[in-house]
This record gives C-alpha cells, structure tokens and sequence, in this order.
C-alpha cells in the first residue's frame, strides 16, 4: 500500500509539475486529474484511436486555443461536439470574439444592446448576421447536394480561414467532425434558413452513425475523452456499444451527479454494464470545472509524441 504524498508547491512551479504532484498525491479531485494525464499518456503510447466527445460552453469558456492545438499536436483522432461549440467557434472565426461579462447583470439591458449571455462571457449578437453572409456567399457549394453531417462540416470548415478555428484545423488535418445534434444550434438556424428561402440540398445525419461506428469498428484499440457529455458522449458511446471494439480507455470531465441518471453525470464504469467499456479497461472520472481541469491535463500532454 502507498501512502498519499503530500503536493508541494516551489516558486516557479509549471502547470505540468503541479499535475506530476497531483499524480504522486494520487486521491481526491488531484489525484483524478494526474490520473487522467497518465491515462492519457497511455493512449498516445498505445495508438488508440482517440474520441473527443466536446459538450458544454467550451470556446465561450477560453479553451478553443487548447481543443485547437489537441488537434494539431494529434492528440485527437475524432470529434464529437454539439452545435453549439461549432457556431462559437465560427464566430470567432468572423472576427466576434466572446467579451468578459458579468453573471449577475440585467439580461434584459443585454438584449437591447445585442449581447447574447453565456454564464459571464458575451457574444455580439452581430455575429449571426455574419454567419449567415458566409453562408449564402457558398452556397452554390451546397445546393443540390446531398452531404453526411460530417462531410458537411468538413466543407464549412474550408470556409473558414482563420488558422486558430477549429473547424478549420479539422478541415486541414482530416479529423472528421460530428454534431449529431446540429439542428440545436446557430449553424442549424443558418440551414434551415437557406432551406425556407427555397434552396435544395440534403444533410444526411443518418449517415454520420455509420461513418463512425465505421471509425470504431476499423481501430484496434479506442479511447475516449468526454468533456461535459449529453450528446456527444452518448454518440460514442453508442459506436462502442455496437462494435466489438469498445474502450480501452477513458477520461470523463464532468459537473454533473449520477443520482438522477442522465449519460452527463454517469460513471464510465457504468458503460461497462451496456458493452460500451471494457471491464479490464483504465478510466477515471472527474467532477471539476472542465476550464480548470482541461489546461491542466493539456500543460500535462504538451510534447508527448505518439511511440
């Protein structure tokens, strides 16, 4: 038996050996968050195939740098997200940064100035207008196609030319996208409205299901990573359910509780019961404020290349 090893902080400290002082602490919300990086280590060495599942206010929450270079340095294999996420980062990409807000404000006196609320962050109302110039702009590269989710959103991510989007990023680097809940969003909206005014195209979500149960069924080995959960998480989890390959490995950040047994708060464990984790499988679960425990985890990885 191990005994807990009390972290110590030094002046100087980097966010990387404060999580190699948590991994030494090994319990409570530390010793979960230096667990995750060490699992997530092992996927890399181990070439698992590895899943995002992306829920939650995440890029009016500062971490679209972070999910960009996860990207980037190939730590992410698949992407699952809402809508949501996709039409905050489009956003951006149009030059509507989010603006540090208040939470305990006058919501009313933001909508007559044209801000829209997230918890503290603002987004320029202005930004929709946008979003829909840049849609009727490439429309003639939709219209009368008939295009899966995810083909659709590696189209609009060639729309994009900022380098820090990303859809864009996924665009570039060929990790296929999916938002099986894109409808509940801005980008849904955008859709739907080309399709009112009349114009002819088909987005095939169906498709999406068996573009990635196909992911799954062609890797030796899988890993998932679920920030928030919801639909994304459930999306995954579901490929891995019907797939003799289901997860090796996982990481779970999340705020909400089991009791009331929605996929957001339940225990990775518990996929075990439906097929969708392996019972020999390494896991860990973290109750945290993912804008905490994801730069954390990130400062952790940064420069680990896959064996």
């Amino acid at each position: 038996m191990e005994t807990v090893k009390h972290i110590e902080i030094k002046e100087g400290i980097t966010a990387k050996e404060l999580v190699k002082e948590m991994q030494k602490c090994g319990v409570i919300g530390a010793g979960r968050i230096g667990k995750a990086a060490e699992i997530f280590e092992e996927m890399l060495n181990n070439k698992c195939k590895i899943f995002l599942g992306l829920a939650g206010a995440m890029v009016p929450g500062g971490m679209r740098n972070i999910l960009k270079d996860l990207i980037l340095d190939g730590y992410i294999d698949v992407l699952v997200t809402t809508g949501a996420n996709l039409t905050h980062d489009l956003a951006e990409s149009l030059n509507f940064p989010h603006i540090k807000g208040e939470s305990n404000v006058d919501d009313s006196k933001l909508n007559k100035k044209g801000l829209d609320r997230v918890f503290d962050s603002y987004l320029q109302n202005k930004a929709y207008q946008k979003m829909e110039d840049l849609f009727n702009e490439h429309l003639s590269e939709i219209e009368g196609k008939r295009l899966s989710g995810s083909q659709f959103l590696k189209l609009l991510g060639s729309w994009i030319k900022d380098k820090n989007s990303i859809l864009r990023v996924c665009y570039e680097k060929n990790i296929p996208i999916f938002s099986p809940a894109l409808i509940d969003s801005g980008i849904g909206l955008m859709l739907w409205g080309l399709l009112a005014k009349g114009k002819k195209f088909d987005i095939l979500m169906f498709d999406d299901l068996k573009e990635i149960m196909d992911l799954v069924w062609e890797s030796k080995k899988n890993g998932v990573f679920y920030i928030g959960g919801g639909v994304p998480k459930n999306f995954i989890q579901q490929a891995m359910q019907f797939s003799p390959n289901m997860s090796d490995y996982g990481i779970q950040i999340t705020m909400d509780r089991v009791e009331w047994g929605g996929s957001s708060g339940a225990e990775l464990k518990e996929g075990i019961s439906w097929g969708k984790m392996k019972p020999k499988g390494k896991f860990v679960d973290i109750k945290c404020d993912a804008t905490i425990a994801l730069p954390l985890i990130y400062s952790y990885l940064k420069g680990i290349k896959r064996k």
